[in-house]
């Protein structure tokens, strides 16, 4: 069979759907009905928001949980929810771009943030398959092996428990690893459903299903949502990719996303937390559920967003890779991801109105959320309350480190201006709605309108403008997730044009064809 023809009969596996999603149940929670008026607005009801939320809750303020649709189902739903501070060949770069003093910094913060997640667990005695494993960062040419050692070296400087050994327990091709000892990994849903718990009382409230629409610094600030306005002496955005960015921080930025199997294996998955040095990396991990057996999350694939071109494919090559070394009895789940990766590689935390220290961010966490979202929750929440935290300088929006950025905001922002150039000047010119096939999705002109066309299975055509509402850039089809995606910052729409992921806020126009 041709490489064509077997990808034209390739069908996507497994339920489109998290493992996380499919076995914790929802929890609902209402929308506001009229103005507000709370001490926090927390924008956002992923892990950073809720850890956000629970600190500040605790320390005796009324707190707002604001969700544009249900908590915990974007971003932190999607997670492989490793909790490691082992992110990919890093705390050597830290060393040489940053120095000693701020590498310590940030591996402190997230052995911190490990050392909160497992308190959280045994002090609420949360029921989520929290299991510590090693972590592995792993070369599979001897050309990368290189980085390992220095990454064992750099480990070894920051008094972190790390070795070097020359074989892991991975069927994958390995030449070599640092190993992290104490690591772990969670269900990350079932252990936020029990911080909304918590949360949901007492004077705080999650509200879901409403949309912030704009923030506004003042004293009080506001919080403008599509069911009202709620006041608040201090604002969170943790949205992922910020809605409220006055810093400009989209400029720094670079959203990228990466695709997930949940596989059950004929034996027993490997026992560890495995991430590949490669350029397309590779991660591995188990995760057990004490009424449903073992399963293996594996990923890779990485792309920018809105630059995934045939993304069905992605799913293949995945699927085609890992077959290769393990033994799969089904694929029962896929899912895809989306995250931020600063310029500079640290994440953004902190006020981004640094004149009035009253509107704070949490963004990109570059793949590594759950212990950057509970770092995020605990430097806030000290913040908020005015209280001293060594942490803060190293995550400040409102930093910049040019050595370190320089190159980075560069290539990026030439890229943005080719995206938006790019995608005006190549839009399909059809002269008919039939070129469309059932399933599929095309940005074209038709009679001089430009519009992004989707036909559904059923036959029906839904159009809408093609120009994403954040800043002006043309939206391209993601024919895996049958969502329009912008390759400039990242916003995406479903199929017919509402909001599903910031920074934008609003849909994309309906169009009559």
């Amino acid at each position: 069979m041709s490489e064509k023809m077997h990808k034209a009969c390739y069908t996507l596996p497994g339920k489109p759907v998290s493992l996380w999603l499919d076995t914790a149940p929802g929890m609902d929670f209402p929308y506001p009905e009229g103005d507000l008026g709370v001490d926090v607005a927390v924008v956002g009801g992923g892990i950073a928001g809720l850890t956000s939320a629970l600190l500040l809750k605790r320390a005796g303020l009324k707190v707002a949980v604001i969700e544009s649709r249900r908590i915990v189902e974007d971003v932190t739903g999607h997670t492989t929810a490793k909790v490691t501070l082992a992110h990919g060949i890093f705390y050597s770069y830290m060393l040489d771009k940053f120095g000693r003093e701020k590498a310590g910094i940030y591996a402190d913060a997230n052995k911190a943030a490990i050392d909160r997640v497992a308190s959280f667990v045994r002090q609420m005695k949360i029921e989520c398959d929290l299991t510590p494993l090693p972590a592995y960062i792993y070369a599979v040419t001897d050309d990368k092996l290189a980085e390992i050692e220095a990454e064992v070296r750099a480990g070894e400087k920051l008094g972190l428990e790390v070795s070097y050994v020359d074989n892991i327990p991975l069927p994958l091709p390995a030449k070599g690893a640092v190993r992290f000892d104490d690591q772990a990994y969670f269900h990350p849903r079932k252990y936020l459903l029990a911080f909304a718990a918590e949360v949901n009382s007492n004077g705080s409230r999650i509200y879901e299903n409403t949309r912030v629409t704009d923030v506004e610094d003042g004293s009080p600030c506001t919080v403008t949502t599509d069911r009202g306005k709620i006041r608040a002496r201090h604002v969170i955005v943790a949205t992922n990719f910020p809605i409220y960015d006055p810093l400009k921080l989209f400029m720094r930025m670079t959203p990228v996303r990466s695709y997930v199997l949940g596989l059950r294996l004929t034996g027993q998955p490997p026992q560890g937390l495995f991430y590949s040095n490669e350029d397309e990396f590779h991660s591995v991990r188990p995760h057990r559920l004490a009424d449903d057996g073992a399963y293996l999350l594996v990923g890779g694939e990485k792309h920018q967003a809105g630059h995934g071109g045939d993304t069905v494919q992605r799913y293949k090559n995945l699927e085609d890779y890992y077959r290769r070394y393990f033994d799969i009895e089904a694929i029962e789940y896929r899912w895809s991801t989306q995250d931020n990766r600063s310029a500079d590689m640290i994440p953004f935390i902190g006020s981004v109105a640094p004149a009035s220290d009253r509107i704070f961010t949490a963004t990109g966490f570059k793949g590594w959320g759950m212990t950057h979202g509970t770092i995020a929750g605990m430097l806030l929440s000290d913040l908020v309350l005015g209280r001293s935290n060594p942490w803060k300088d190293l995550y400040s929006p409102a930093r910049l480190n040019l050595p370190a950025s320089i190159k980075g905001i560069v290539s990026r922002n030439v890229q943005v201006v080719k995206d938006f150039a790019g995608g005006h000047l190549s839009v399909e010119s059809k002269k008919s709605l039939s070129e469309v096939g059932n399933g599929e999705g095309k940005v074209m002109e038709i009679d001089g309108k430009k519009a992004a066309v989707y036909r559904d299975e059923q036959g029906n055509i839904h159009a809408v403008s093609p120009v994403c509402t954040h800043m002006g850039c043309t939206v391209s089809w993601n024919p895996a997730e049958k969502t329009w995606d912008c390759p400039c910052h990242g916003s995406r729409y479903t199929c017919d044009g509402k909001v599903i992921h910031s920074p934008t806020v609003k849909d994309l126009a309906r169009i009559e064809l």
